[in-house]
C-alpha cells in the first residue's frame, strides 16, 4: 500500500481504490491501495476525516496494513475520495515536531532519553533523568530559538552505510529501512510520524508542568496552535483576576497573596468572634440536664461540633444534641455528644429511622438527617430519655 503521508505530510485529499471493506462491531474496516491517513503510532494519534460519504473515525496499522475504521460501508473495487481533517493533522504535526526539538535538546545537553511520549489534550513527555524547572526553562528558550530560525527539516531514509555513520535517537534497535527526521541544531531521530516542513511552522513551544516520575520527570507541554489557545485562556483568566483585585496584569500573584493574607486575618477574627458567641450561648443554657437538644440557625458542621463539645464540657447536659438545617431544605446536620451513652450503637438506629448518615466515636457522632425537625426531636428524645 502506498503511504502518501510518508511522501508528503501536507497532502490533504487523495483518490484511492477500495481493496476491501469488512464489518467490525458497529463500523467497518477499510483497506485502500493508497492513503494519506496516518495510523496511530509513535505517540501520535490517528488522523480522522472522510472517505467518500463515510466518516473515518480511527486509523490503525495491523500486520503491515493501514486499516481505516469508518461509520459506513464502502464498495470494494470502487474509487473513493479521501480528505483528512487538516486542522487536527496540522496541530499534531506542530506538536510532534516541537517534541522532537525538546527531546533532542535535552538529549544533547543532559544525555537523557525520551522514554514515553503521548499527544492528547497536552503533550506528555517522560524523560529518563531529573531536571529542575529552571533547567527546563532554559530548554524552552533554546527550543523557541530553533523555531525562530525557521530552519527546514530534513526527512530521509539513509542507506545502510550512511545509517551506521549517523548518530540518531531511537527508543529501540531498528532494522531495514529507517526513516530519520533531522532538525538542524536540535535533533536527529528515527520517526514514522508526520512533521512540518520548517521549524517556523511549529509556533510557540511552552512547558506547562513537571513532576518526578519513575526516576525521571514527566513534562506536560504545548506547541503551536494549542500553545496559543492555552496562552489566550490563561491571559483571559489573569485579566479577570486583576479586574477583581484592581491589580496590574504582572501583579496578579502579589494581589492574590494580599487578598489571601487579608482573608486569613478575617478568618482568625471570625473564629474568635464565633468562640465568644458559642460561649455566650452555652452560658445561657441551664446546667445539669440529662438530655439537651438545641436547633441552631445557619451553623456549619464544624461550628455544630464545637458548640456540642462546649455544652458537654460545661455540664449543660449529660447527652447534648446540636442540629442546624431546615424543613424546607430537607436536611439537618447534627452532632451528638454524651458522657453516659455509647453513641456508636445509638446513631445507627437513628440514622436508619431518620434517613441519616454519619458516625463517630462512642462519645461523639456527627452527620446529617434527611427528616423533619419534629420527627428528629421526637426520635432523639425516645433514644436518650
Amino acid at each position: 500500500m502506498e503511504r502518501l503521508y510518508n511522501e508528503d505530510a501536507y497532502i490533504r485529499e487523495f483518490d484511492a481504490e477500495v481493496i476491501s471493506c469488512t464489518e467490525a462491531g458497529t463500523g467497518y474496516e477499510v483497506l485502500l491501495d493508497r492513503s494519506a491517513f496516518f495510523p496511530e503510532g509513535g505517540g501520535q494519534p490517528a488522523d480522522t476525516g472522510t472517505l467518500g460519504n463515510a466518516r473515518v473515525l480511527d486509523v490503525q496499522e495491523r500486520r503491515g496494513e493501514v486499516v481505516h475504521m469508518t461509520d459506513r460501508t464502502l464498495l470494494p473495487g470502487s474509487t473513493v475520495h479521501g480528505a483528512i481533517d487538516w486542522d487536527r493533522r496540522f496541530e499534531r504535526m506542530q506538536e510532534h515536531s516541537g517534541e522532537h526539538i525538546v527531546s533532542g535538546l535535552i538529549h544533547r545537553k543532559y544525555g537523557y532519553d525520551n522514554v514515553g511520549f503521548h499527544m492528547g489534550e497536552e503533550i506528555r513527555l517522560d524523560l529518563s533523568g531529573v531536571l529542575t524547572w529552571d533547567e527546563l526553562m532554559d530548554i524552552e528558550r533554546e527550543a523557541n530559538e530553533i523555531v525562530f530560525l525557521d530552519v527546514p527539516l530534513h526527512i530521509w531514509i539513509p542507506g545502510e552505510e550512511e545509517l551506521s555513520r549517523t548518530d540518531y535517537r531511537s527508543k529501540k534497535e531498528l532494522s531495514g529501512d529507517v526513516r530519520l527526521v533531522e532538525i538542524p541544531g536540535a535533533d536527529i531521530c528515527a520517526c514514522c510520524g508526520t512533521h512540518v516542513k520548517r521549524t517556523g511552522e511549529i509556533g510557540p513551544i511552552k512547558f506547562l508542568s513537571m513532576i518526578h516520575y519513575k526516576g525521571g520527570v514527566r513534562v506536560m507541554m504545548h506547541a503551536g496552535r494549542r500553545a496559543m489557545e492555552d496562552y489566550r485562556r490563561k491571559t483571559d483568566s489573569t485579566r479577570a483576576i486583576c479586574d477583581l483585585l484592581s491589580a496590574k496584569p504582572y501583579e496578579s500573584a502579589e494581589a492574590v497573596k494580599r487578598f489571601m493574607d487579608q482573608s486569613a486575618e478575617k478568618d482568625l477574627r471570625l473564629s474568635s468572634l464565633l468562640k465568644e458567641l458559642l460561649e455566650f450561648r452555652s452560658d445561657a443554657q441551664p446546667d445539669g440536664q440529662k438530655l439537651l437538644i438545641t436547633f441552631e440557625e445557619g451553623m456549619q458542621p464544624v461550628e455544630i461540633r464545637k458548640y456540642c463539645d462546649l455544652l458537654l464540657k460545661k455540664g449543660k447536659g449529660k447527652t447534648c444534641a446540636v442540629l442546624s438545617g431546615s424543613d424546607g431544605a430537607g436536611t439537618y446536620h447534627y452532632c451528638i455528644a454524651s458522657s453516659i451513652e455509647n453513641l456508636q450503637s445509638s446513631i445507627k438506629k437513628l440514622n436508619n429511622t431518620l434517613s441519616g448518615r454519619g458516625g463517630g466515636s462512642p462519645v461523639m457522632v456527627q452527620g446529617s438527617f434527611a427528616a423533619k425537625r419534629k420527627a428528629i426531636e421526637e426520635e432523639i428524645r425516645v433514644m436518650f430519655s
